[in-house]
């Protein structure tokens, strides 16, 4: 009997580098949101991918940034110390950003604590080709990187290259997931997680940051239909407002979104209630900290 391979590699990187884009089309499924503003993973999410007899385990991190917060405390050491305990490191860096003040604080770090990690240039097909080598160089020159992949998380271009090492490097042993689960993520956090996104991407720029979702009921019909009761919480009452919209406009162009493509996740007929509440400082509950996997007190 062949043996299997199975580990675990951690996708590091500055807020908006693609490392959830470049999951997903690894996973070849939706298990992270995505938008264009910073800072949209707030939880370790796990994508799992199965080829040539070897299970990769993808740890897609929230973004490594200064942070101000007891939120961004817990999401960057959540980063860390999901790398420290994988057996590949990526650091993943928008090419067409280039080397920012975040992704230098990053390889920072990782040559101080010594670890081993690769290079994964993303975005490539938004940057200028003479641009890209000499990132490379400048980032190599910075850290002794084990190898270097210039990729598109959005159209595919050297991904099979990226997966294929991501294979080699992976240790001998059995594999930890049924073989077509794409995510560790339960349902019901992953609904919430697509309805959150949503809304950043419906929202101004203030708003997602003071928001979060909860999936309070999640009932299967016998027809095979699902009936899911979310609650959106916000700190203030202006911004139950603004995400209501006028005569309700806003919040039905999110559910509709939202349920359009939970029915396509999930593969049901999906009946969707979004509820808007203010609960003042939800960023300090340690109940919700528990829920994302972070650490409260980090």
């Amino acid at each position: 009997m062949a043996e299997t391979k199975c580990g675990f590699a951690t996708l590091l990187g500055a807020p908006n580098a693609g490392k959830s884009t470049l999951v997903n089309y690894m996973v070849g499924a939706k298990v992270s949101i995505v938008s264009p503003k910073v800072q949209t993973t707030r939880s370790r999410v796990r994508g799992i991918f199965v080829k040539d007899g070897c299970e990769v385990v993808l740890v897609d991190t929230p973004g490594i940034f200064k942070p101000k917060r007891r939120l961004d405390r817990a999401m960057v050491a959540s980063a860390w110390t999901e790398a420290e305990y994988s057996d590949l490191r990526l650091l993943v860096v928008d090419a067409r950003r280039g080397l920012d003040d975040d992704t230098r604080s990053i390889v920072a770090s990782l040559k101080k604590n010594g670890e081993k990690a690769t290079l994964v240039l993303n975005k490539v097909d938004l940057a200028k080709r003479e641009n890209l080598l000499k990132l490379s160089q400048e980032l190599n020159a910075l850290y002794s990187f084990d190898a270097t992949f210039m990729v598109s998380a959005l159209n595919g271009d050297g991904i099979n290259d990226l997966e294929a090492y991501l294979i080699s490097r992976m240790p001998e042993g059995p594999f930890m997931f049924p073989e077509d689960q794409v995510s560790d993520l339960p349902n019901r956090l992953l609904a919430a997680e697509i309805t959150r996104e949503k809304l950043y991407l419906n929202l101004r720029d203030e708003l997602p940051y003071v928001l979060t979702v909860e999936t309070d009921m999640w009932k299967d019909a016998p027809d095979g239909s699902a009936r899911l009761e979310q609650t959106i919480f916000v700190e203030k009452e202006n911004q139950r407002r603004i995400i209501l919209g006028k005569g309700g406009a806003m919040i039905k162009k999110i559910g509709s979104q939202a349920r359009q493509e939970l029915e396509e996740l999930f593969e049901c007929r999906v009946h969707l209630f979004l509820f808007v509440k203010v609960r003042e400082k939800w960023g300090d509950d340690p109940a919700r900290y528990r829920e994302w996997g972070l650490d409260f007190n980090a």
